[in-house]
């Protein structure tokens, strides 16, 4: 007899300082450091956002590593690479709903058939949360910004270095030039 627990919220605080996971179809998914290029290009969303943030006191940017719970079928919880956030502010437990904006900057291991469905998957759980624009930012080998809306979820819409990407509806008049994700 298989008797499998579903992995709490509580499991998440537990997380040794500077982990990152997410809990996915009632298990605990851990997540890899990150490296150079794309970590630096979470940074340069999240300072953008801040930038954004400060200027219209509409929402709050956030970095890396910052739990946002939901509560869909398959999903307890998001931690994006950068995301602003529009909802009530909390101490220091995770925040409640998703973000209205995500930006997922892909790593490494983030390329082939399997990471491409595992993120389509993880794209329509933020659109089932809430989430109203995903980027799927690609700094290591096509060096685009794939802008996901829910009201168009697979057609995404794509900006690459000398252009000017953004977040509408989510993020409104919010602008991020390509070219200030790389080095």
């Amino acid at each position: 007899m298989n008797l499998k627990t579903e992995t709490t919220i509580e499991a998440l605080y537990r997380i040794p300082e500077n982990g990152k996971a997410e809990i996915v179809n009632g298990e605990l998914v851990l997540m890899a450091a990150t490296g150079f290029l794309p970590g630096r290009a979470g940074g340069e969303i999240y300072v953008s956002l801040r930038d954004y943030e400060r200027s219209t006191k509409s929402g709050y940017a956030l970095p890396d590593n910052v739990g946002f719970i939901v509560n869909l079928p398959n999903r307890r919880s998001f931690s994006p690479d950068a995301a602003f956030y529009i909802g009530n502010p909390s101490d220091g437990k995770f925040l409640e709903g998703a973000p209205v904006f995500a930006a997922e900057v892909r790593s490494e291991n983030d390329y082939g058939e399997a990471a491409e469905a595992e993120m389509a998957a993880k794209r329509r759980d933020y659109f089932a949360a809430g989430t109203l624009v995903v980027w799927d930012v690609d700094v290591l080998k096509a060096e685009v910004v794939k802008v996901y809306r829910v009201s168009h979820p697979s057609k995404p819409q794509v900006y690459r270095r000398g252009e000017v990407a953004e977040a509408e509806p989510a993020v409104p008049g919010w602008l991020m030039a390509v070219d200030d994700l790389f080095v």
